[in-house]
């Protein structure tokens, strides 16, 4: 074993047998397989079957089986002997694992090490060991969190504030006003001290001040003005945030408050538009859902594909189709969508048929209508022929189908054969070896070939 390539396998999940069948096979029993491959250079194995011996008290041996490849000075294999030891008590240890790591540079067990300092009151320490990387977003974010804990918060703002105060122009365009400042979340993290000092004013005047108010679908402003009641404003806020997520913590708020009328409303007040509707139809939907209003959210999804029928939106609406008992429609829905396109139907969208017919009794007619299709021999149609036919108790199909296609789909392959008990023929399939792709000499210009 060598870290780089247990670095390569653990972030693509090749050549090798992923987290989630390591535990399908912990689950039907096979303790035996996954122990035998944590020693031969499986990491997940070796990760899953060191807590299961953690877990039953045998501690020195979860650590041995670790041992290989925390000597390879890979860091996910001493994060992961660290989080053991220090569930065990043994903290110190834990501490003196990671710190070579942390002081290296390594951004992800600097980030852990600081928190595990954190949470055995050494908040001081993380601080000071972290504010020298103010400049890193992913740095600043941990700083800011351990902050509160050292009651260092005015010390987190004072660096923050000197970073937006020296935020430049993105770039040479005179009509362009945007700023380039590190950390690029510095408004954010600011605000979300002053939040905590109770300035709350403060607050949202700066998240106001914000280029990009929307992260990983939830914003910041819109959770801060609902956390303090300030729901007049979350309204008029709603208004004007043109992604949708306020919109939707309004919803939430109104919907935990049991006022499911008015969540309704602020939902439908936002997507008056096709366009609005686009950013909250399935939030919308879902909320109908909860509250027993089915065909409701049917008619919201149907309203918005007859807007432009995009393969998520008809896959949301035969999603919910199938879940209301009614398949017929949904093929139905898709018959016309395929007369208004000619007859034609690409797969994105005959796949969603597969579900449908199945629920209606018609599996063998399904199987039949895929392999006739145009793209009926691809590898992306086998992968959806394999589900359906797996979700129908046809597993020794389900594999076969994918058998068609070997260089594609190891992952559910394997699935398939650890399902039939064909352990060893799974692990087979799971560590072919996988060729690393090159990466093309820089030359200054954008790279046109793949990977990109």
């Amino acid at each position: 074993m060598d870290a780089a390539d247990l670095d390569y396998r653990a972030r693509t999940l090749t050549g090798c047998i992923p987290p989630l069948l390591v535990s399908r096979l912990l689950e039907l029993g096979h303790e035996r397989e996954v122990e035998f491959q944590a020693g031969r250079g499986e990491w997940f194995c070796a990760l899953e079957w060191a807590r299961l011996l953690g877990h039953q008290g045998q501690r020195e041996q979860a650590l041995e089986v670790l041992a290989p490849y925390i000597a390879t000075n890979w860091w996910p294999a001493a994060q992961a002997r660290a989080e053991l030891l220090e569930g065990w008590g043994r903290v110190e240890e834990a501490i003196a694992l990671s710190r070579p790591y942390a002081e290296a540079g390594d951004r992800l067990a600097l980030v852990f090490f600081a928190r595990l300092l954190a949470r055995h009151d050494r908040s001081g320490e993380a601080f000071m060991l972290l504010r020298d990387g103010i400049q890193d977003w992913f740095l600043a974010q941990c700083l800011v969190d351990i902050a509160e804990a050292a009651d260092m918060d005015e010390e987190a703002a004072a660096l923050l504030e000197v970073r937006i105060e020296g935020a430049v122009p993105a770039c040479n365009d005179p009509d362009c006003n945007n700023l380039h400042m590190e950390p690029s979340n510095s408004v954010d993290l600011l605000a979300t001290i002053r939040e905590r000092q109770g300035r709350i004013e403060e607050a949202i005047t700066l998240l106001h001040t914000r280029e990009t108010t929307s992260v990983n679908g939830r914003d910041q402003l819109a959770d801060l003005l609902a956390r303090h009641d300030r729901i007049t404003e979350l309204r008029a806020y709603a208004a004007s945030e043109h992604h949708g997520h306020a919109a939707q913590r309004l919803a939430e708020v109104l919907e935990e408050r049991g006022d499911v009328e008015g969540a309704i409303a602020a939902y439908r007040t936002f997507g008056a538009t096709p366009d609005g509707m686009w950013h909250v139809a399935v939030p919308l939907s879902e909320l109908l859902v909860r509250h027993g209003r089915g065909d409701e959210a049917i008619e919201v999804m149907r309203a918005l594909a007859e807007h432009g029928a995009e393969d998520w939106i008809v896959h949301t609406l035969c999603t919910l189709y199938a879940d209301h008992d009614r398949p017929r429609d949904g093929l139905a829905y898709l018959d016309a969508l395929r007369g208004r396109r000619d007859g034609k139907e690409d797969w994105d969208f005959f796949r969603m048929r597969l579900p449908l017919m199945a629920d209606c009794g018609l599996l063998d007619e399904a199987i039949e209508q895929a392999r006739s299709h145009p793209e009926g021999d691809t590898w992306y149609a086998a992968w959806v022929l394999s589900d359906v036919l797996a979700e129908a108790g046809r597993t020794e199909e389900a594999a076969a189908v994918l058998e068609r296609h070997p260089r594609f789909g190891g992952s559910l392959r394997a699935e398939r054969l650890i399902d039939l008990g064909r352990i060893e023929d799974a692990v087979r399939v799971l560590q072919q070896p996988m060729s690393k792709p090159t990466t093309p000499a820089w030359d200054g210009d954008c790279f046109t070939e793949p990977p990109f």
